[in-house]
């Protein structure tokens, strides 16, 4: 049931003075429940709720982490067809989005259930001791991960599920040991609240500390500004707007102690078709593209944006066939009047640059807050000199960029700032004479896909959802995948300690059964 109310530990507080709606893009108005603004009083509780968790939950069990992680996954299911009703209410999202991405949820905190559970991803590292060793006696030294505290979440507009309360952020913070304090976001914070009980309610069957989960909602930035600035917080997790993004990156780092700020940020996933790929399926790889620009009604932070290719007949017929292929798919609706504004402005301003065409745009729109594809044109030199047409245009919007030559293709992308994904379209043994792109595209991306589409992040170890910045502000880390709980953890060693004070990952007997690096050979076996 929704109350409007903010999730503190394991109560409910409605302290905050300021009220607020989310609102349905399809119907145009605002959904009926009231929301309440986290107060000063509220944010501060939370957050010492979470530092006095922190004690406890750092010294948690692999295997009562899991259990609780996946007591999670079990109450979200458990919330039904209110959840997929509030989601759609909130996003305009159709019911078949809001049941995948609910799956995508729960897969990601089963799989950290499963990592935690085994153990290993601690890094366990030991440096048996040499002491008659001369002319100095060697140490004993034990490393592995420890939880770096209390996490801040920021909810993302684009994902209310996988990306937003119980999403990756927070399912690797408290795998990692980390309590977490979620600030919602005012555009779903509905199903925000409702996962958030579902967490809470997991916390209180598993016996987790109060304060290991808190969500606060709130309808501007303050809330999240003053997450951010608390002492006792000791890092944040963002998916969202470069703009937003590197905001809080700045606040973080002017603290007294400043913290890591892990945001996933703008990209415009360049795309290049090389011209034997375009001479051989220019037509059908004109209609895949055209359903990649479009999906989601390209609220997707991998829509493919820019899109390469050399100048000639074959690039040309491809734009006229993605033309066609762009217009031909109904247009779908935003998730807020705001994001359609801001799409609508981007795009007139793009489009207002010398040497930019407009190739095609679907004008025949009918229904609230409906996002009309555009696909436009320009060369390579304008391209080059306007740094602005890099930009991202959050929303079905795509531009072909029309290159004299190799040379001139591969110069433009080593001044592309960082993306989260590049994609290489080619025929049969093509890529081999274009060694050069695929470097330079290996040097601006973090994850670079062959004869595919960017959209689409496949939640695995294998997964890099990251990238130079500003897709990232730490393009070392991922945040798909187990490997996202790295970002959560810091190293820490431990010097000639007593076996039976070690943690139990660095003990010799190693009771845990993990795989170990013991003076530099892995084993499992007991010292």
């Amino acid at each position: 049931m929704i109350t409007g109310k903010n999730h503190i530990g394991w109560q409910l507080s409605a302290k905050g003075g300021k009220l607020f709606k989310t609102f349905n893009p399809v119907s145009n108005e605002e959904n009926k429940y009231d929301f309440y603004e986290a107060s000063n009083e509220e944010i501060d509780n939370a957050v010492n709720l979470a530092w006095e968790a922190f004690s406890s939950y750092q010294l948690v069990s692999g295997a009562s982490k899991s259990e609780f992680l996946n007591a999670i996954a079990d109450e979200i299911e458990a919330l039904g067809e209110e959840l997929i009703e509030t989601y759609c209410a909130e996003s305009g999202l159709p019911a078949g989005r809001a049941m995948g991405e609910r799956g995508r949820t729960i897969f990601q905190l089963r799989s950290f259930a499963d990592l935690v559970k085994k153990g290993d991803w601690v890094e366990a590292h030991i440096d048996t001791a040499i002491p008659d060793r001369s002319p100095i006696p060697k140490p004993d030294l034990r490393k592995m991960m420890v939880p770096l505290g209390p996490v801040v979440v920021f909810g993302a507009s684009n994902f209310p599920l996988a990306y937003s309360t119980a999403g990756g952020d927070t399912a690797a913070a408290l795998a990692a040991g980390c309590p977490v304090i979620v600030k919602s976001h005012p555009m779903h914070a509905g199903t925000g609240e409702l996962v958030a009980s579902a967490i809470i309610k997991a916390a209180q069957k598993t016996g987790m500390p109060v304060g290991v989960f808190s969500n606060l909602n709130s309808s501007g930035i303050e809330v999240g500004v003053q997450l951010v600035q608390h002492p006792k917080v000791k890092a944040v997790g963002f998916t969202g707007s470069i703009n937003g993004g590197r905001a809080l990156y700045d606040l973080a780092a002017k603290r007294e102690e400043p913290i890591p700020v892990f945001a996933e940020m703008g990209s415009v996933n360049p795309v290049v078709f090389l011209p034997k790929a375009l001479d051989q399926r220019g037509t059908d790889l004109a209609k895949t593209y055209a359903g990649s620009v479009t999906l989601g009604t390209g609220q997707f932070c991998t829509n493919p944006g820019l899109l390469f290719g050399i100048k000639g007949s074959s690039l040309d017929n491809f734009i006229s066939e993605l033309a066609k292929a762009i217009t031909a798919i109904e247009p779908g609706c935003m998730l807020h009047p705001n994001i359609i504004g801001a799409y609508e402005n981007n795009k007139k301003k793009a489009l207002s640059q010398e040497g930019i065409t407009l190739v095609a745009q679907y004008d025949d729109t009918t229904g609230n807050n409906v996002a009309r594809q555009a696909v436009t044109t320009v060369q390579g030199r304008t391209f080059l000199e306007n740094p602005l047409l890099h930009q991202e245009v959050f929303g079905p919007f795509t531009m072909v960029v029309q290159c004299e030559n190799k040379k001139q293709l591969e110069e433009i992308i080593y001044k592309l700032e960082g993306q989260l994904t590049g994609t290489l379209i080619a025929e049969g043994n093509e890529a081999n004479d274009y060694n050069g792109i695929v470097n330079a595209l290996k040097n601006r991306v973090g994850r670079i896909i062959f004869n595919g589409v960017p959209t689409g992040v496949e939640v695995c170890p294998s997964m890099v959802h990251g990238g130079p910045y500003p897709a990232s502000t730490d393009s070392r880390f991922t945040a798909v995948g187990i490997n996202a709980i790295k970002r959560w953890v810091r190293p820490f060693s431990f010097q000639d300690w007593p076996d039976h004070l070690l943690p139990d990952a660095l003990k010799n007997e190693n009771p845990l059964g993990i795989v170990r690096l013991v003076n530099n050979e892995l084993s499992s076996e007991p010292l």
